[in-house]
């Protein structure tokens, strides 16, 4: 078996000290140009690979991010998780992805997991977390950061769309459009997005002076959001809601199946339909729908850089509560509103 090339070795062939061939592979340290290239073509020469789980045991940083993910069904997420990783990666970190369930009991399960790798933070996609183990990541040190999810424990950091902004500008948006009978597909009960979202699309009906017409649950998950489709719509033309604001768009494809397909109803012309997130298939000419963004690039920019500030200066940096509006993309799922209000065709 081949002896294990050692940096010692490096630092001979490349004509360096062995601090130096450290600094090379260190992600951050301060090399020249002219030492990194005799550093890298001489472990090329000798196969070396440095340690990475041994340096960190020597400096304490892992350079590890542990990701938590719960929920990939919608297309939100494994696009704005691509992004997050890549920026990461950009910062000189590695990210690890455990896959959680909904339930508070498994996610605390594996988080506590995570902590046994000595990640030097966390970043919690579509998943929640209980005060106990949130206090278990404060005493180890480690920051949290939530994307995408709020929830009301001190220290931790989030970063969300305005959910409740876009909730209103829904409603305001089928007000607009004359609707009478507006019904509402919620998301999983547990998540503050969808009580967010509910909360502010009620209060956009209630400012018109106008009550909530139906509701029921999708769950954030296609059968549910088609069992949800067909209690709304599958009844008499005088109990049929004539708008449905859909929590998120991967429910909202679910439902404009069953409206168009399951029951042989128009939409717009029947019903106008409305989403949350503006996924790629939402512009697709199949769906054609009007949503609210979530302006991905904009929150994994603001997770990044809170996370990092946790890291770097955990003295002074500040827990961040973080909600970026997101504009109503207005196509052609929903009847448009009449000359007392104007949305533009890009959502402003």
């Amino acid at each position: 078996m081949k002896d294990k090339i050692t940096s010692f070795q490096v630092a001979q062939r490349a004509g360096v000290s062995q601090s130096a061939v450290s600094r090379v592979f260190t992600p951050g340290a301060s090399v020249s140009k002219k030492t990194e290239a005799k550093v890298r073509a001489a472990a090329t020469e000798l196969g070396y690979r440095p340690n990475v789980l041994a340096r960190a045991m020597v400096s304490g940083k892992s350079r590890i991010i542990g990701l938590v993910v719960a929920y990939l069904d919608n297309h939100f997420y494994p696009e704005a998780l691509e992004k997050l990783s890549n920026a990461l990666q950009a910062r000189g970190y590695h990210v690890l992805v455990f896959m959680a369930s909904q339930t508070a009991g498994n996610i605390d399960d594996v988080m506590a997991e995570i902590l046994d790798y000595q990640v030097d933070g966390i970043v919690m996609a579509s998943a929640a977390m209980s005060s106990d183990i949130a206090s278990r990541c404060q005493q180890a040190g480690v920051p949290v950061v939530l994307f995408n999810r709020s929830q009301d424990i001190d220290g931790i950091t989030s970063v969300t769309s305005d959910n409740i902004a876009g909730g209103r500008k829904a409603a305001e948006f089928l007000l607009a459009g004359g609707h009478e009978r507006i019904a509402y597909v919620a998301g999983w009960e547990g998540a503050s997005t969808q009580r967010d979202r509910e909360a502010g699309f009620r209060a956009g009906l209630a400012g018109a002076g106008v009550v909530l017409f139906a509701r029921a649950v999708g769950d954030y998950r296609t059968a549910e959001a088609q069992a949800a489709a067909r209690a709304l719509f599958d009844v008499a033309p005088a109990m049929r809601p004539d708008a449905v604001f859909v929590a998120n768009d991967h429910m909202a494809f679910a439902v404009m199946d069953v409206i168009r397909f399951e029951l042989g109803l128009r939409i717009p012309e029947d019903v106008s339909v409305v989403g949350y997130d503006d996924v790629p298939p939402a512009a697709w000419a199949a769906y054609n729908l009007t949503t609210v963004r979530q302006r991905a690039n904009l929150m994994v920019e603001e997770t990044v850089d809170a996370l990092m500030a946790h890291i770097e200066t955990p003295d002074t940096a500040a827990p961040r509560r973080v909600a970026i509006d997101g504009p109503l993309v207005v196509r052609g799922s929903a009847r448009m509103p009449g000359a007392r209000v104007q949305f533009d065709k890009d959502g402003t």
